[in-house]
């Protein structure tokens, strides 16, 4: 375990580099964060977190990144666990009965309800018929992670096989629960630069389904776990018949 010096450092820099895309330096940690120790204090600190693989350096510039390491610690030992309010979780379920009110595809449109408020790459499918959708490689365009084109080639070839991989991602997931992997620990070896999150669930009619989020490894984790749990809740909650009238959405249970 690190020293509380050492979390308050390494959870500065990721929350810092979560934010930026940008290699942190001590002296912008200590300018930015005002943190409670000299500069002095925090090279130093950031150099045995470098040592001890928490953070690396990726070129020759003075800043640091976190590591697969780094950010597996963070996940497993500093991340907060913070509760949805009920409004939250009732604008969510709405935003989904309104796409779904549209698309008579329930797997597409939580799809689409993933990718648009987790701004990864969303994978929604069933288990059972081995039918899945994904939306918003777009949304990983944009970040600077996957500028590497030869990464994103991989990446999409290994979602058109991913009926073929189900099976290879619910190995890893422990008691049907919520799972993050990061980096090597990927069960696609094709997203071993990305972080992945797993959630399966279960519709009322006794489908098996899953939903995943593909992204950067800077990705706001506690926020995407929360989101996939609220999620795989409310497909649990409903079964996919639904009856619209005028702007009124009814679900039948």
């Amino acid at each position: 375990m690190l020293s509380d010096r050492q979390n308050q450092i390494l959870k500065t820099i990721i929350r810092e580099y979560t934010d930026t895309a940008n290699p942190v330096s001590s002296g912008h940690l200590k300018e930015k964060y005002n943190l409670p120790f000299s500069s002095a204090t925090i090279r130093n600190e950031m150099v045995e977190l470098e040592e001890n693989g928490y953070i690396a350096k990726p070129h020759i510039s003075s800043g640091r990144i976190p590591s697969d390491k780094g950010y597996r610690y963070f996940i497993d030992n500093l991340m907060e666990q913070k509760e949805s309010s009920r409004q939250y979780q009732k604008r969510l379920e709405m935003e989904l009965l309104k796409l779904r009110a549209k698309n008579a595809r329930l797997e597409r449109t939580t799809a689409k309800l993933l990718s648009s408020m987790s701004q990864c790459l969303a994978i929604s499918g069933i288990v059972d018929k081995k039918e899945f959708y994904d939306f918003g490689m777009h949304t990983l365009l944009e970040d600077p992670e996957f500028e590497n084109r030869d990464d994103l080639s991989r990446l999409v070839m290994s979602l058109d096989m991913i009926d073929e991989n189900v099976d290879k991602i619910l190995s890893r997931v422990k008691n049907n629960e919520t799972e993050i992997f990061i980096g090597e620990e990927n069960p696609m070896k094709e997203a071993k630069n990305c972080s992945m999150i797993v959630s399966p669930y279960k519709l009322k009619d006794g489908e098996k389904g899953l939903l995943a989020i593909i992204g950067p490894k800077r990705m706001k984790y506690a926020r995407n776990r929360n989101l996939m749990e609220l999620v795989r809740k409310v497909l649990g909650r409903h079964s996919a018949i639904l009856l619209v009238a005028g702007s009124s959405v009814w679900v039948i249970a």
